[in-house]
């Protein structure tokens, strides 16, 4: 499913666009800072999905690109049928950000799906585009020149929200073997949420509205369909003819709506209000799994790029700022046992060099940041009403240190680029990312120690095996 709002500089505090998000995935995440690679003439990356995905699909293989770009992305581990490792998204060297979000096509589509499709999937749409893009636009063409030459391979429907500085665009690709996909462009004034992502109204007398792309078959094949009628005086809605029909759900009406009403103070949106609209229990619980937050900012150093990550759902964990010139993550936020797929069979034994671990001793001899934070989750949620507004208010603090010091070390590293010392500013980016990732995970886990405590004292017979937490808007 997932869930991803972008946010038009003209409506900021700082003027600084903003992408945000997070998936909603049951499997292992972690994050990863890929480095930029040179491939040899005539490599290739395998994509689309296996004939055990709900959709079944034929795995291919297409050309990778002779150079990929230095990006930050959450991987996760599983979506059946679909190669491992998965992403939905994050932001690279050239300040391209992306989020992927589900978007059902309409039943018909759905159905005539070839059953040994092939071509990119959503993750490696997403991937792709990181590795790649040097632009919000470049973004979109990328994927519509992809899907017309090597097909897609779709579970039912998807969008993406593709992002620079100066602009973003929503592009959603229909199931259904046909290549279809449209696009609109997000601009200074916009302020859209995707949850699932939605296109509604766009011209089609002509394909030169700077605002809209499109496949070039998406209006006729509509048409062939009869699920449009030329001569019928109506608007081309894109969500109504190839979409679920439902226009934007009760979730993003909701969460535009306050944002809009946010922007409209004289301190406009501001980075914690953009934080609040990820964090919020209304939208987001045990089923995202990690978050980021993205500020579109300009870069004299592709250095200085970064987001704001949190390693599990935001609800109940800090965000904690990762630079692009990060040379490694800790252990503790790496993959890790824990939920990931297949790990069930493995063991960390060389003894059975088949059924050896994907992760290294090193990394599962550490904590997974994964579980400590799953863990604070579940107990907040068993007592929402009274542990969560408590954490709400700790996280809070937290983060506002952690934008006060975040300047200053950019500012650090700003001058020690300048100055020709690169790696001197890579280490200070690292050592800092680093340093706060951890202090994040140490008090999670004092936190969740304190909760268990009092939760055992004072709620000891509530609920049995009842899930409990707060209600959602979807």
């Amino acid at each position: 499913m997932s869930y991803g709002i972008y946010i038009g500089k003209n409506h900021t505090a700082d003027g600084i666009a903003y992408l945000a998000g997070y998936g909603d995935e049951p499997s292992s995440h972690w994050l990863d800072v890929v480095e930029r690679k040179q491939h040899p003439e005539g490599t290739t990356i395998r994509v689309g999905a296996t004939a055990q995905a709900d959709m079944p699909g034929v795995i291919a293989e297409i050309p990778q690109a002779r150079e990929t770009a230095r990006h930050i992305r959450v991987n996760y581990s599983f979506f059946k049928g679909t190669p491992a490792p998965l992403t939905n998204g994050g932001l690279n060297e050239h300040g391209v950000a992306v989020r992927d979000i589900w978007s059902d096509s309409r039943p018909e589509l759905v159905s005539m799906t070839p059953r040994d499709q092939t071509g990119p999937n959503y993750s490696d749409l997403s991937r792709i585009v990181l590795e790649r893009a040097k632009s919000a636009i470049e973004g979109v063409k990328l994927m519509g020149d992809l899907i017309a030459r090597y097909g897609h391979t779709t579970y039912g429907g998807n969008s993406n929200i593709i992002a620079d500085a100066n602009e973003a665009w929503v592009i959603i690709q229909f199931a259904g073997g046909q290549g279809l996909w449209a696009a609109e462009r997000l601009g200074d004034n916009s302020i859209r949420a995707s949850r699932p992502g939605y296109i509604e109204e766009i011209p089609i007398e002509n394909q030169t509205s700077g605002d809209f792309l499109h496949s070039a078959n998406l209006i006729d094949f509509a048409i062939s369909q009869g699920w449009y009628d030329p001569n019928s005086g109506d608007k081309f809605n894109v969500n109504k003819i190839y979409g679920d029909g439902k226009g934007k759900w009760d979730g993003v009406s909701w969460i535009e709506g306050e944002l809009i009403a946010l922007s409209k103070r004289p301190q406009k949106i501001t980075v914690e209000d953009i934080i609040w609209a990820l964090r919020t229990e209304r939208l987001t619980g045990d089923t995202a799994g990690y978050g980021q937050v993205v500020p579109l900012a300009d870069a004299a150093h592709s250095e200085l790029r970064m987001l704001w990550h949190t390693q599990i759902g935001p609800v109940v964990a800090p965000f904690v700022p990762v630079f692009m010139g990060v040379r490694e993550i800790p252990p503790e936020f790496r993959m890790h046992r824990y939920l990931t797929d297949g790990e069930a069979e493995r063991f960390l034994d060389g003894r059975r060099r088949d059924k050896v671990s994907l992760v290294s001793q090193q990394v599962e001899s550490t904590r997974s940041a994964t579980y400590v934070f799953k863990r604070l989750l579940n107990l907040v949620f068993r007592n929402s009403e009274v542990f969560l507004p408590e954490v709400t208010a700790f996280l809070t603090a937290y983060e506002r240190r952690l934008f006060k010091v975040s300047v200053d070390v950019l500012k650090t590293a700003d001058i020690l680029l300048d100055a020709g010392e690169p790696s001197l500013a890579e280490r200070h980016l690292t050592y800092f990312t680093n340093t706060e990732l951890i202090k994040a995970l140490d008090c999670a886990e004092q936190l969740a120690c304190a909760l268990d405590v009092r939760s055992r004292a004072l709620h000891a017979t509530r609920a049995g095996d009842r899930l409990l937490g707060p209600e959602q808007i979807w």
